[in-house]
């Protein structure tokens, strides 16, 4: 496994943009967490550790699109129907046995392997809805292009050609290309083990008596469904007092353990905020004061050679938070390419005003425009700790750092909640 160095969290103090923020650390960190190889079957959503190349061309032979007939496009007049005896047949599977000799036509099924010549090959395969059979003959019409329903070997993929890059986080798709290309098994990287917990004496388990003053614990179960939605494999640690030598008990014990450890609540300054001095007791632990709304303060350090994020303890600001800055990073931890949230244009139905400088989020429903579009209707309560405004939305309008004013009807980039992993 690959070791952090000691500063690589390490921050100035400036308030800083998300993106400068995290071409910063993304330069800084290296993958942490080692390959293994597992079947093909069991690696969606897996992180590819190593460049797939094809073992053999996609597809491995020239074949048949359609069902019809194989032909020698210089065989077919050019004006007038043209009437070719019919010697034999191909099946996806079962070629044709023997060259097929020019002026002769081949009935082919679709996924065929297209006949072998014997000065050339047959080049064209005439549909079968625009042939008529004859007997033992296919007659041709005229007008067909030289090669038309014709698959050419490695029209897809060549052989040795890179099909899928290192850092890739496989889908469906990637995982049919893969096998495609002659693999059963795939060089992948073992999930992130990460450890979670919340703090605070005032937190507490749901379903279990809530005392004066009390509240329910809501980050470790959004949270947990945002690390497994990255990739990771999630420790569940519970929720811990603010006592600063049991908190460094924990978080030493969790780093022997996991890749890293996320926390929600605890790195303020408060004088029940104990996180700090239980991280730096086994390492060290620096502030990134990002310019956003909500999500300010976020905590990033080092408990032993382990990575440790400390997000804020509001749900809101907890979500944003690992949703544009602790997933990037944990993925690339993880050997992953990062990869950014998909997005697109709405516009939107209301008014706003923002600082300059800073990027913000805003939690909206979409509704039809009438005109083929979408229009963003902002939550009435804005609160980082309204948690509603995240189950009644459809996602988040991005404010970026140069906009002061936003007006109705304003194209602005709105990301939904599926994207983010929520």
């Amino acid at each position: 496994m690959a070791q952090l160095s000691d500063d690589c969290f390490a921050h100035g103090g400036a308030l800083m943009r998300l993106d400068d923020a995290l071409a910063e650390l993304t330069q800084r960190l290296v993958p942490i967490a080692p390959s293994e190889t597992l079947p093909i079957a069991l690696c969606r959503g897996r992180i590819l550790a190593m460049p797939l190349a094809a073992r053999v061309a996609v597809p491995p032979r020239d074949n048949s699109a359609v069902d019809g007939y194989a032909v020698y496009h210089d065989d077919l007049s050019k004006d007038g129907e043209t009437r070719l005896p019919v010697i034999g047949r191909a099946a996806a599977g079962h070629p044709f046995e023997g060259p097929q000799p020019r002026g002769t036509a081949v009935r082919m099924l679709t996924g065929a392997v297209m006949p072998r010549g014997e000065n050339g090959d047959p080049d064209t395969v005439m549909m079968q809805e625009d042939c008529m059979r004859d007997g033992d003959t296919v007659v041709v019409r005229p007008g067909i292009k030289r090669g038309a329903n014709r698959r050419i070997a490695g029209e897809d993929i060549q052989a040795g050609e890179t099909m899928l890059k290192a850092g890739r986080i496989l889908s469906a798709a990637d995982l049919a290309l893969a096998a495609a290309g002659g693999h059963a098994m795939l060089p992948v990287h073992r999930p992130l083990r990460v450890a979670l917990l919340s703090t605070g004496d005032e937190v507490h388990e749901a379903g279990s008596t809530l005392p004066d003053g009390g509240i329910y614990d809501a980050n470790r179960p959004l949270l947990a469904a945002l690390l497994t939605a990255a990739g990771c494999k999630v420790s569940d640690l519970g929720i811990q007092p603010d006592r600063r030598d049991h908190l460094a008990a924990v978080f030493a014990q969790a780093a022997r353990e996991h890749d890293a450890v996320v926390s929600s609540g605890g790195v303020s300054t408060g004088d029940e905020d104990h996180v700090k001095a239980a991280i730096e007791a086994h390492g060290r632990l620096d502030f990134w004061r990002l310019a956003i709304k909500p999500g300010r303060p976020v905590a990033l350090g080092l408990i032993g050679r382990v990575p440790f994020f400390g997000l804020p303890g509001n749900p809101v600001a907890a979500l944003l938070t690992f949703c544009f800055f602790a997933r990037p990073l944990l993925q690339r931890l993880n050997g992953a390419l990062p990869q950014a949230p998909r997005s697109f244009p709405v516009t939107a139905g209301f008014s706003y005003r923002k600082k300059s400088d800073r990027r913000e989020w805003v939690r909206v429903s979409l509704q039809d425009d009438g005109n083929g579009g979408w229009r963003a209707e902002k939550y009435a309560v804005d609160g980082a700790g309204v948690i509603t405004s995240l189950t009644r939305t459809d996602g988040l309008l991005e404010l970026p750092e140069d906009l002061l004013r936003l007006e109705p009807g304003q194209p602005v980039r709105f990301y939904p909640y599926e994207t983010l992993g929520l």
